[in-house]
């Protein structure tokens, strides 16, 4: 589960009835019996999700599959009838919805729209943004939506150094629509959503963390936090992108100097209890780690999410991660407990 600041926690605990809290109980107890045991057990159904809005996406940075075209699954839009179906479906036992995965979600005309329906559902809904769409009208409708939690993906303090990361990107577009939902948030006078500035530390702006957090305060957001790069190619890093500011790097060094990940692969993993990603098009994969979509272990539209939760896929998959997660590709990454936050 993400990490929540006291300002946002009372409004997350208010999301929490009688069944989302039992359904959290049984999936939290069923990992934990998981881990004692060596066995995979499943009970409950996920506390959280993540929705992918569109593959789209307006920038092109270094080490993202949208922005790189690099998919060899199919590109599109999520469409709201699917989403109404499956979040009726689950709404009752979901506490978080992550209303991102890949791309843009702005880009998707009906992305604020199905934001207020899983709102009026009674989920805790979140979503990051490169915030080059966040016009004066898409920020009041934004508040409006009743979005919880807006992350703002914010890569530089200078124009120069954060373009090269955010390819393509504006940052006085950023700081705009920064202003405007910051406007809007006070106009309306709404508590949500809960404005994260996002800084993704790589060695080009590893040296503006002190700037971004003082212009963080300067632009009115709720925090700051400090996320590690992920890096394909880690061992070589062709683009050099990894920090030499260790605290902030995904990696270090091992005893022979060669770069290793530094959160370690347990024979378990909790997101693969409770959590899941769904594609704009309905496959299920395990997390966020699947970009591409390689393991697939379901189809919402032919399948009923209860279903794909409980099938062989998943139970094969679990059972594979318990014994031997270092022969699991998108395990090899992972960034599990590696994202710093900072008040």
């Amino acid at each position: 589960m993400p990490y929540f600041n006291f300002k946002d926690s009372i409004n997350f605990i208010s999301k929490i009835t009688v069944r989302r809290g039992w359904n959290a109980l049984k999936v939290l107890s069923s990992y934990q019996l998981s881990k004692l045991t060596g066995k995979p057990k499943q009970w409950g159904y996920p506390i959280s999700i993540s929705f992918e809005p569109t593959t789209s996406c307006n920038l092109r940075c270094p080490e993202c599959p949208s922005g790189l075209r690099e998919f060899t699954r199919p590109t599109g839009m999520l469409k709201k009838d699917f989403f109404h179906q499956t979040i009726d479906d689950i709404y009752k036992d979901l506490l978080y919805l992550i209303f991102y995965f890949q791309g843009e979600p702005y880009l998707n005309p009906d992305f604020l729209e199905m934001v207020k329906y899983a709102h009026d559902k009674g989920i805790y809904t979140a979503t990051s943004t490169n915030a080059h769409y966040l016009t004066d009208a898409k920020a009041k409708q934004t508040v409006e939506s009743g979005l919880d939690r807006l992350i703002i993906s914010i890569d530089g303090t200078t124009q120069e150094v954060y373009e090269q990361y955010r390819v393509g990107g504006n940052l006085n577009k950023v700081l705009e629509g920064t202003r405007n939902i910051v406007k809007w948030k006070k106009e309306l006078k709404s508590k949500t959503p809960f404005i994260f500035f996002q800084f993704l530390v790589v060695k080009p702006n590893e040296h503006q963390v002190k700037e971004v957090k003082e212009l963080g305060k300067q632009m009115g957001v709720d925090q700051v936090r400090f996320k590690t790069a992920q890096v394909y190619d880690y061992e070589n890093d062709p683009n050099q992108l990894i920090p030499t500011l260790e605290k902030y790097s995904r990696y270090k060094k091992d005893k022979e100097g060669n770069l290793k990940v530094k959160s370690g692969l347990n024979n378990h993993c909790w997101k693969l209890w409770h959590s899941n990603v769904i594609t704009w098009d309905g496959l299920v994969v395990p997390c966020c780690f699947d970009k591409d979509a390689t393991h697939q272990l379901g189809n919402l539209q032919s399948q009923s999410f209860r279903d794909v939760w409980n099938n062989d896929n998943y139970k094969q998959f679990r059972g594979e991660l318990m014994k031997s997660r270092r022969n699991i590709d998108i395990c090899a990454n992972c960034s599990e407990g590696l994202t710093v936050w900072e008040d």
